[in-house]
C-alpha cells in the first residue's frame, strides 16, 4: 500500500461476550497509531457469530471506549455485509479454489489431525484428490474450506509486512486448508475481516499475537480476491496473574464491571500505555 495513503486502523469486537482489559489494550493501541498519524480509528462491530451475538453488548462497547477516553468512526457492522461476503464466495468457488467438507471436529480429530496456531489442521478428508478423499455426507450441511495448494499455485509467492517482526512469507503449511463458509454461518473469520478491511480503508491491521498465523491466510486472500494489502501490527498479549491470556471464556473482568464501579477510564487507559511503552510495540 502506498506509504502516502492517510492510516485507518480499526477495533473490531464481537458481541458475544464483554470486553476486558486486554480488548482496552487492543483498542488504544490502535487508535493512538491511527491518532499519531492523522490518521482515522473505525469501530466494526462483528455480529454474525449466529445466537451467540447479543446486540446489546454493542451499546456496552461504545461506552466503554467513551470510558477510555477514545474517539472513533463507526463502519457498518457485518451483519450489514452478507451479500457481498456471499459474493467473495462464489467467486472464489468459481475459481474452484474451494471445497465443501461436512467433517465434524471429531471426524477430524480422529482422522488423525494435527495441531496448528489456528487450531486442528484439516486431514484433507473431504478435498478432491487427496489419497484420503471420501464423499462429503450429503445429509450433513457443509462448509467450504480454501484449498490452499491451489491458492498458491494461481497467487504465486506472497509477502505480507509486520510493524513489529517484518516481511513475512506466506505459508499456509501449518494452517493447512481453512473454513471461509461456515456451515451455519454466511462467512468465517478469515472471509469477513479481509473483506471488512478493505471495504472500511484499514491500512493497518492492528491486533494480538495470537492472530499472527491468521494473516498468512489474509494476505492470500486478498491477492486471491484483488483487494489492497495493508500494514500488520501484531502487539504482545496481555496475561493474567496465571500467565495465560485474558480471555472472555475465562472469565476475565469485564471493562463494564470497572466502569460501573466508579474507576477512572483515564487513568486506567494511560496504565495500558505506560504498559505499551514498556513492552516497546
Amino acid at each position: 500500500m502506498p506509504n502516502n495513503v492517510p492510516v485507518t486502523t480499526r477495533f473490531a469486537p464481537s458481541p458475544n461476550g464483554r470486553l476486558h482489559l486486554g480488548h482496552a489494550f487492543s483498542a488504544i493501541i490502535a487508535h493512538d497509531l491511527a491518532r499519531q498519524n492523522g490518521g482515522r480509528f473505525v469501530l466494526r462491530i462483528e455480529d454474525i457469530d449466529g445466537p451467540r451475538s447479543r446486540p446489546e453488548l454493542a451499546d456496552e462497547f461504545r461506552r466503554d471506549l467513551e470510558w477510555l477516553g477514545l474517539e472513533w468512526h463507526e463502519v457498518p457492522a457485518q451483519s450489514t455485509r452478507i451479500e457481498r461476503y456471499a459474493a467473495a464466495a462464489a467467486t472464489l468457488k468459481a475459481s474452484g479454489l474451494l471445497y465443501p467438507c461436512t467433517c465434524t471436529r471429531t471426524q477430524i480429530a480422529d482422522a488423525g489431525a494435527g495441531q496448528g496456531p489456528d487450531g486442528m489442521i484439516y486431514p484433507g478428508t473431504c478435498k478432491p484428490g487427496s489419497c484420503k478423499t471420501r464423499a462429503p455426507d450429503p445429509a450433513r450441511a457443509a462448509a467450504w474450506r480454501l484449498d490452499a495448494a491451489r491458492a498458491a499455485e494461481v497467487t504465486g509467492p506472497l509477502v505480507w509486512n509486520d510493524d513489529l517482526a517484518g516481511p513475512q512469507t506466506v505459508n499456509l503449511a501449518g494452517l493447512g486448508d481453512v473454513v471461509l463458509v461456515r456451515k451455519n454461518l454466511p462467512a468465517s473469520y478469515h472471509l469477513a475481516v479481509t473483506l471488512d478491511d478493505a471495504e472500511d480503508g484499514v491500512t493497518v491491521v492492528t491486533r494480538g499475537a495470537d492472530l499472527f498465523a491468521a494473516s498468512h491466510v489474509h494476505r492470500m486472500l486478498q491477492a486471491l480476491l484483488g483487494l489492497p494489502a495493508p500494514r500488520w501490527h501484531h502487539h504482545p498479549l496481555l496475561n493474567d496473574a496465571n500467565g495465560e491470556k485474558l480471555a472472555k471464556r475465562r472469565g476475565s473482568p469485564a471493562l463494564a464491571q470497572r466502569r460501573e464501579a466508579g474507576e477512572d477510564g483515564l487513568m486506567l487507559a494511560a496504565q495500558l500505555r505506560l504498559q505499551h511503552l514498556r513492552l516497546g510495540t
